[in-house]
């Protein structure tokens, strides 16, 4: 019986016309070397498994050979080949050892080659040892240095050297080379199987050839796809093709049970993410026929892959990819990494499904809601039950047809809070110097008022200087004086339905949650060039979600990134609904109870004073005493 040798070294190239996927660097070497420009000292840098080393020994067999004038074919001039692996032999001593051999001439041939392998592990006193004889080496002496890292060999010494850079090799040309190699051994093949084999190798051609060893032990004279993705722990392409069809059909539960099912066969959650990154890259590929080349797969995958991209559209699975990219990086630091990952599809179901509906189902109902800019007949215009407030009580009035409509006088609404009636009084006498605001009806309530009504500016209290027996006498409560601030500056809040009121006639297009998100994301972005760091955290760490038509919802941790948005809040509305072309967009801020429960408790006044008077009792008798009010952020 026969040694076994491995594919790597039974095949491994002897000439330059052998080397596979390095075809513009060995012509460039047997062009040099016909032309007699060789240089003293190369540098060959790249990856593993490209072939470094063995263009090495290629070019310095071809030096002798060439100059020999074919006097000496059977020679392989091995006794001027010289080769140190500067991993094990990177000292000084070992560097002045090889200079000491440099100074003998050869024997036979012309030149004599040293080959430097793993040359970035030499430590630096070895490099300044070797700088003198590498700059000026004698006439027959060659340097070849050989380097996975390039950037940890010093500048002077890559300074001195021709530098030859490696690619990885393509998964066309290793298919071909294994194809060949599978022919010349007699084993039986499937082309999709040698493309999983080169998709695996990531470039490197040693790679490939040892698990094209290590699938001929398993299956014999036959390699198949089905034999491949079992032997290396490999997903099939049939679960994301299964995956993407229920990302279209928005079935979670198909999903969940599918990813359920790749973890039962033992694959790593990490992998399935990037597996599936990159199935939808592909998908992308396939979407524009001018990129369709790019796709390095079988030509059975290929067909798949074009029957499935017309279903997706671009947008979507830019945006999947988006997300993917961010799921990679939390993976890592996530305490629940399956969570993690089933929250991740769910939220690709949603990508692709709201898409599917708007432009399905939905187009001609937001075409008959949404509203022209200009009032062509004001006659059809339905006008809803007015509602008068007078100062005294409630009542309501029903309002005429809109033809017949009369023009109502302006009524005048009190402002009803812990004032004391001389301020009252002073309030009835300031009708002139009130500002008119127009309130506009709710899309839920049709039925709601419609008046134009005149908000009192409040006049300054008057501060008695005499004490009560219990409070101070002719001073409001501080809610009196909040609720004064809150209708002076209500249009700066935008918390109240009256945020909308000098919108009437702008557009109102509909959207969808990835359009949300692209805006909310540029607005972000907006904010981090204004080198606001913590505000852009806020804004960044949650997304938004829609609760209804014009209805978005933000998640916030604590009571100060609430102050935060409120104080941005009218640019951040102005910039949202430009972007969105939207101007009945509304945003509610919420504290996530997850985080309240954590510590944002330090931020709440209530439950700072509730601490406080814990401690010190006096503090709450001393609030009753006064009628002092805690300043709760709303």
């Amino acid at each position: 019986m026969e040694d076994f040798i491995v594919s790597a070294r039974k095949y491994r190239p002897s000439t330059f016309d052998s080397v596979v996927g390095q075809e513009s660097i060995t012509q460039t070497l047997l062009k040099a070397i016909e032309n007699n420009h060789l240089a003293q000292a190369f540098l060959f840098n790249g990856p593993r498994g490209v072939g470094k080393t063995t263009c090495a020994r290629i070019l310095a067999r071809e030096v002798n050979h060439f100059h020999s004038g074919g006097m000496d074919e059977g020679q392989d001039f091995s006794f001027n080949i010289f080769e140190l692996d500067a991993a094990s032999n990177n000292s000084v001593e070992d560097i002045r050892s090889l200079i000491d051999q440099v100074r003998i001439p050869p024997q036979i041939g012309k030149y004599k080659v040293y080959i430097i392998d793993e040359v970035h592990m030499l430590s630096k006193a070895a490099f300044n040892a070797f700088l003198k004889t590498l700059e000026e080496p004698p006439p027959y002496a060659i340097f070849i240095l050989a380097t996975t890292e390039k950037h940890k060999v010093l500048p002077t010494i890559i300074s001195r050297c021709q530098v030859f850079d490696f690619n990885r090799i393509q998964i066309s040309s290793m298919v071909n080379h294994l194809g060949q190699i599978a022919t010349k051994e007699g084993i039986d093949f499937e082309e999709s199987a040698l493309h999983v084999v080169a998709e695996k190798a990531d470039g490197a051609l040693r790679d490939a050839l040892s698990i094209f060893d290590q699938m001929v032990s398993f299956s014999g004279n036959r390699v198949t796809y089905e034999d491949v993705i079992n032997n290396l722990n490999i997903l099939d392409y049939d679960y994301y093709f299964a995956l993407c069809n229920a990302f279209l059909n928005c079935d979670t539960e198909t999903a969940l049970i599918t990813f359920n099912q790749i973890l039962n066969k033992g694959f790593d959650g990490h992998n399935f993410i990037n597996g599936l990154a990159n199935h939808i890259r592909n998908v992308l590929m396939c979407v524009s026929p001018k990129t369709i080349n790019i796709l390095e797969v079988s030509e059975t995958i290929k067909k798949k892959y074009l029957e499935e991209a017309p279903k997706f559209q671009t947008d979507h699975l830019v945006v999947s990819l988006e997300i993917l990219g961010k799921a990679d990086l939390d993976y890592k630091i996530s305490r629940n990494q399956r969570l993690l990952v089933e929250v991740l599809l769910l939220k690709l179901c949603s990508v692709f499904s709201l898409g599917e509906k708007k432009n399905t189902t939905d187009k001609t109902e937001i075409a008959t809601a949404k509203p022209n800019s200009k009032v062509e007949n004001a006659a059809e215009i339905k006008i809803p039950e007015i509602r008068e407030v007078p100062s005294n009580g409630p009542s309501e009035t029903s309002a005429p047809k809109a033809a017949e409509v009369p023009e109502q006088p302006v009524k005048e609404v009190m402002l009803q809070n812990d004032m004391d009636p001389a301020s009252k009084n002073d309030l009835t006498q300031e009708s002139d110097a009130s500002s008119t605001v127009k309130i506009e009806p709710a899309v839920e309530a049709p039925h709601s008022a419609i008046a134009e009504t005149k908000v009192k500016k409040l006049p300054k209290p008057s501060f008695s200087s005499k004490l009560g027996s219990s409070k101070l006498g002719g001073i409001p409560s501080l809610s009196a004086m909040k609720a004064k601030m809150k209708s002076e500056e209500g249009h700066k809040t935008g918390n109240k339905e009256d945020e909308i009121e000098n919108f009437e006639g702008k557009p109102t297009d509909p959207f969808n949650l990835n359009d949300l998100w692209a805006a909310w994301k540029e607005y972000a972005a907006k904010i981090k060039e204004q080198d606001k760091q913590s505000y852009y955290v806020t804004l960044t760490k949650h997304d938004p979600i829609m609760l209804e038509e014009n209805q978005i919802q933000f998640l916030v941790d604590n009571h100060v990134q609430v102050s935060d948005i409120d104080q941005d809040r009218s640019n951040l509305m102005e910039f949202l609904r430009e972007a969105l072309n939207n101007w009945k967009i509304q945003l509610k801020v919420v504290i996530d109870e997850a985080e309240k429960k954590d510590g944002d408790s330090l931020y709440d006044p209530a439950d700072k004073f509730k601490a406080m008077a814990e401690k010190n009792p006096l503090l709450k008798d001393f609030k009753d005493r006064f009628d002092l009010d805690i300043e709760h952020d709303l």
